[in-house]
Parts: C-alpha cells; sequence; structure tokens
C-alpha cells in the first residue's frame, strides 16, 4: 500500500505506535465497566412484600420470631422460599399451627406487593432494580435498558462512520470520550428510570464513537505486519478491564458510586487523547497535504527517525495519487455482494458474526444465572478471555485462521451446551463450563478480527468493518431482549 512506505518513511512501527497503543489502552481498560456495568449496577436482590407486621416496628409483636411472621405474612413460592412478589392479605395466624398442610396456605388469600418491596442488601446496597422496583410485573424493563444501550451504539456505528469521514478521527475520539463522561456521571442523578435509559443510550451512543476513531487510528498510524500483535494487545486490554470491573464492583456495591468510577475516567481520556496526531491518510484524501506532512514529521521525530526531512508535499500527493482517487469512489455496503466471492464471504461472516455474538453475549449478560458469586465470575470471565486472546498469535502461526476460528467457536459452543445441560444445584460444574466457553469466545473473536480484515479486498473493509459494528449492535440488543 502506498501509504505503509509513508509509514516506512516516518519510522515504521517505533516509540510513537507505543505510545498511541498505550494510550488506546486506557479506554479498552474501562469501556468494559460501562458495557456490562449493569451485571452488578442492574443484579436482582433478593426482595420480598412490604407487610405492616415485619416492617412497622410498633405491630411487631415482642414474641415473634422472623420466621413466624415472614410464614403468617408472605405465602412461600415455588422452591418454599418466601414468595417475592405476593402476600397475604390478611395474617394467617393459623399457618402457626404445627399440623398446618400446603391447603392452610392455598386457602388463603394473597395479594400483589401494593406497598412496595423490602430488598436484601447484603450483597449489594443499593441498585437500580431496588431503586425503580423492576421486579415482578416490572421485571421485564431490567432488559429493557441494557437493550437501549445497545441501541445506543447501534445508531452510533451509523452516525460517527459519517462524521468521522467528514471531520476527522482525532477530534471525534475527544468529543465522543467526553460525550460518555458527561452522560455517564449524569446517570447518577437521573429522577426516574426512563431519564436512566435516556442517559444510558446517549453514553453508549459516544462509545460507538470511541471504538470507531480508536480503532482506525490505531490501524492507520500501524504497519501492516503489525496490526494482528496491536489488535491482540488492545483486545487483551479489554480482557483485563472485565477483570477489573469484578474487583470495582465487590469494592463499590452501591449502583451510583459503582456507574461514578467507570465513568469519570473518560474526562482524562478526553484530554489525554488530544497529544494524538489526525490520520495522515485521511488529511491526505481530505485534500490537507500541508496538515498531513506536519502529522508525519511529528510521527518521524518522536521515533527518531532523520529520513523524515526527505518527505514533501510531492512525495505525499504522488504516493497516495492512486489510494487517492479510489477513496472518492462511493463504497457501500451492497458492493460486498456484487462478486460471487465475496458475496459467499459476506455471508459467512455473518453467519458466524451472529453465532459467536449472541452466544458471547448471552453469556457475559447473565451472570447472576451462573453462580451467586457474581463479582469471582466476573474476575474469572476477564482472566480466561486475556488467556484466551494473549495466545491466539501463537495458535495462529501454527495452525491458520479457519482451523483457529472453527476450532474455538464448536468448542465454545459445546461448552454452553454442556452448562445448559448440568443441573442447577451442580454450580461448580456449571461455572468451570462457563468459563472454559468464556475463553474459547476470546480466541474466536480475536482470530475473527484478523481474519475477516484478511478476507476483503482493502477499499471495502471500511463497509465490511462497519457492517460488523452494526450487527454487533443488532445482535447484543436482541440478546438483552
Amino acid at each position: 500500500m502506498a501509504f505503509s512506505k509513508l509509514l516506512e518513511q516516518a519510522g515504521g512501527m517505533g516509540l510513537f505506535q507505543t505510545l498511541q497503543v498505550l494510550t488506546f489502552i486506557l479506554p479498552c481498560l474501562v469501556i468494559p465497566s460501562q458495557m456490562l456495568l449493569e451485571n452488578f449496577s442492574a443484579a436482582v436482590p433478593g426482595h420480598r412484600c412490604w407487610t405492616h407486621l415485619l416492617d412497622n416496628g410498633s405491630a411487631v409483636p415482642a414474641n415473634m420470631t422472623l420466621k413466624a411472621l415472614l410464614t403468617i405474612s408472605i405465602p412461600p413460592g415455588p422452591n418454599w422460599e418466601p414468595h417475592q412478589c405476593r402476600r397475604f392479605r390478611q395474617p394467617q395466624w393459623q399457618l402457626l399451627d404445627p399440623n398446618a398442610t400446603a391447603t392452610s396456605w392455598n386457602e388463603a388469600d394473597t395479594e400483589p406487593c401494593v406497598d412496595g418491596w423490602v430488598y436484601d442488601r447484603s450483597v449489594f446496597t443499593s441498585t437500580i432494580v431496588a431503586k425503580w422496583d423492576l421486579v415482578c410485573s416490572s421485571q421485564g424493563l431490567k432488559p429493557l435498558s441494557q437493550s437501549i444501550f445497545m441501541s445506543g451504539i447501534l445508531v452510533g456505528s451509523f452516525i460517527w462512520g459519517l462524521v468521522s469521514y467528514r471531520f476527522g478521527r482525532k477530534p471525534m475520539l475527544s468529543w465522543c470520550c467526553l460525550q460518555l463522561a458527561v452522560a455517564g456521571t449524569s446517570t447518577i442523578f437521573a429522577p426516574t428510570f426512563v431519564i436512566y435509559c435516556g442517559l444510558r443510550f446517549v453514553a453508549a451512543f459516544g462509545m460507538a464513537g470511541i471504538f470507531l476513531s480508536s480503532l482506525t487510528l490505531m490501524v492507520e498510524w500501524t504497519m501492516t505486519s503489525r496490526r494482528a500483535a496491536t489488535m491482540t494487545v488492545v483486545g487483551c486490554a479489554f480482557s483485563a478491564g472485565q477483570a477489573a470491573l469484578g474487583g470495582l464492583a465487590f469494592a463499590l456495591r452501591d449502583w451510583r458510586t459503582l456507574q461514578l468510577a467507570a465513568s469519570v475516567p473518560f474526562f482524562a481520556i478526553s484530554l489525554i487523547s488530544w497529544w494524538l496526531p489526525e490520520s495522515a491518510r485521511w488529511l491526505i484524501i481530505k485534500g490537507k497535504p500541508d496538515q498531513a506532512l506536519q502529522e508525519l514529521r511529528k510521527v518521524a521525530r518522536i521515533n527518531g527517525h532523520k529520513e523524515a526531512k526527505n518527505l514533501t508535499i510531492e512525495v505525499l500527493m504522488s504516493s497516495m495519487e492512486e489510494e487517492a482517487a479510489s477513496a472518492k469512489e462511493p463504497r457501500s455496503v451492497l458492493d460486498l455482494f456484487c462478486m460471487p466471492v465475496l458475496r459467499w464471504r459476506s455471508c459467512a461472516m455473518l453467519v458466524v458474526n451472529f453465532s459467536l455474538l449472541i452466544s458471547y453475549y448471552g453469556l457475559v449478560f447473565d451472570l447472576q444465572s451462573l453462580g451467586r458469586d457474581i463479582f469471582l465470575l466476573q474476575v474469572l470471565f476477564g482472566a480466561v478471555d486475556f488467556l484466551g486472546r494473549a495466545t491466539t498469535a501463537l495458535l495462529l502461526s501454527f495452525l491458520g485462521r479457519r482451523t483457529i476460528q472453527a476450532g474455538s467457536q464448536v468448542m465454545a459452543g459445546l461448552a454452553i451446551l454442556a452448562n445448559m445441560l448440568v443441573p442447577q444445584d451442580l454450580q461448580t460444574l456449571r461455572v468451570v463450563f462457563a468459563v472454559l466457553g468464556k475463553g474459547c469466545f476470546g480466541i474466536s473473536l480475536t482470530c475473527l478480527s484478523i481474519y475477516k480484515a484478511e478476507l476483503f479486498p482493502t477499499p471495502l473493509r471500511k463497509s465490511t468493518a462497519a457492517q460488523g459494528n452494526r450487527q454487533e449492535a443488532v445482535t447484543v440488543e436482541s440478546t438483552s431482549l
């Protein structure tokens, strides 16, 4: 490629590229906290109906135990635990009789929790579920908030691509970090669930821009031969962020504090991102060769490369003439289906993407169904994902793309299927299969990000990436619902 030759004259892979990757590692460490936040901030605590005898101190008989009060106030649920959504209309004193039978409970009149709920605060001091009573008849609103969040990423993947091409990658990255920081921080002040969901949508909208701009800048300033390694490093940072979320949520049990901790760092990231140079390739294509030359010389100076003095406007324009001309030709997702080979590859990628993403996010968004200690589960998921991503480059050098992609996805599917077949009471075994599946997903996702960039010609790679981002958002939104 023409721009690759310009990068070589600017030092190839040097100190600048190292500093750039370190900069992009920062949002990758924090973004998982935003994406997976509701595993903790929207965790469903144990709950039961509020009752006069149990929760109105002046009405509690002095000589009665808590168990006895529960017996006469709350009917038993499916597992003979206190029902979470019903209560007796009147105290059922006859149930204290040792000879009481199941018929006695069935004959008693019950009603919904008209006075609200009492929540178990031993694990979380506060969650959005407890704040807005997203339980029982309103339990469907809980996944709705996650779905709205992913809708923000879906809309952002459409809008920010156009904004990035018009105004540049660097200002978009800084703005999106600031937008995510402001919207995420404002969420803790949301007076209603509707406003909370709206702010989460705005935060996710900004997150889509961070994904797009950071990935584009990193790819355009990295030598082609080093892109796979660079993407693996950034992917490992994302995995480390998942593990860090488990520890952060363990330390911060209040949803507002956790939300704040996951949002405030983006203020700093927005400021730090200003040191990054704009994409020289984009500047040349947009007819700004003088500024592109400045950015290339800046990179060369950081890399300690003296040959940058040979870079001139004439060299830039002659090197990028063909690429600039091809960039002016309109490209769209429809171009992927014009040629039989590309059409087959595109359809295959759609199927692979969908099956991978719906299983992956279905697993990581539902920690409470896998075990009681969701903090440990989150750390384990992040650790095994890190291990899977870190070993992908080594595996690819021995086995190749197709073998790794197919093998890891089949292994992940078998692990998730085994997890579904294991009885609920065998929690440890279920966790083992889930963690194994998560590790295989990490390998598969990393391999896919490298593989799909090699399957399509350069002019169509952006269309492929945009299609993948939109499909991911749609798939995750469906998974949330």
